[in-house]
C-alpha cells in the first residue's frame, strides 16, 4: 500500500473520453485524479505549478501535437510518468512517443484492469504497452534480432536507466562515472541491438525480455 495516493492528470481533447477514464479510475483508493484538460496549453500551465505522478496523454490535441507535448512535459516534470493514450497503432508514432519520454503506450479501448496495471507498472519504473501494442512491437522488423545480445553488468545498468528516461548526466551521477563513459555504453548498446536511438533500443530490449 502506498503512503499517499497516486496523482493522475488526464489530457484528451474529447470530454467523453475524459469522463470514461475518470469512471475507470474513480473508486480506486490509491488514485487521485488531480486535473483533466482538453488542451495542451491548459495542462502546461498546471504542470508549471504542480507535479503529478502519472499523466495520461492523448496524441491528437487541438492546440499542440501530443508527441511534442510529451517532450515538453518531461522537461517540466522529469519525474512524471507519461502514458500515451491513442487510437494510433503506427509503429513510427509509438517510437516517437517513447523517444520523447513516454513510459508506456495504451490504446483507448483499454480495460479498467489493464489501465490500473499500466499505472502501477510505470509508477514502479517499468515501460508498459497495452496488449495490442505489444503485438505490434512483436512483429518482425528490420531491427529484429537473431539472438539476445550479451550485455556487461554496466551495460545492463545503463539499459535500465535509459528505460527509466534518465539523462546521460543523471546516469553518470547515479553510477558514479563520467558522462563520456555513459555515452560509450550507449553506443555499445545501440551496436549490440542494431538500433539507432533510445526508443528502438527499449523496444528491442523488451522483445528480448531484458526489460
Amino acid at each position: 500500500m502506498l503512503d499517499r495516493k497516486i496523482s493522475v492528470i488526464i489530457i484528451d481533447d474529447h470530454p467523453i473520453v475524459i469522463e470514461g477514464l475518470k469512471s475507470l479510475l474513480n473508486g480506486n483508493p490509491e488514485i487521485d485524479i488531480t486535473g483533466t484538460f482538453t488542451t495542451g496549453k491548459e495542462a502546461v500551465l498546471l504542470l508549471k505549478k504542480e507535479y503529478p505522478d502519472i499523466i495520461l496523454l492523448d496524441i491528437n490535441l487541438p492546440d499542440v501535437n501530443g508527441i511534442d507535448l510529451c517532450r515538453e512535459i518531461k522537461t517540466l516534470v522529469p519525474e512524471a510518468k507519461i502514458l500515451a493514450l491513442s487510437n494510433h497503432t503506427e509503429r513510427n508514432i509509438i517510437l516517437q512517443m517513447l523517444s520523447n519520454g513516454a513510459n508506456g503506450y495504451l490504446l483507448k479501448n483499454i480495460s479498467r484492469q489493464e489501465l490500473l496495471k499500466a499505472i502501477n507498472a510505470v509508477r514502479n519504473g517499468e515501460i508498459y504497452f497495452s496488449s495490442e501494442i505489444n503485438e505490434i512491437i512483436a512483429k518482425p522488423t528490420r531491427y529484429e534480432l537473431q539472438g539476445v545480445p550479451k550485455l556487461t553488468k554496466r551495460e545492463q545498468q545503463v539499459l535500465y536507466l535509459i528505460a527509466e528516461g534518465k539523462t546521460t548526466q543523471e546516469m553518470g551521477d547515479q553510477l558514479n562515472v563520467s558522462p563520456l563513459t555513459i555515452e560509450t555504453h550507449r553506443r555499445n548498446l545501440h551496436y549490440k541491438f542494431k538500433v539507432k536511438n533510445a526508443a528502438e533500443l527499449i523496444m528491442a530490449a523488451t522483445r528480448c525480455k531484458l526489460l
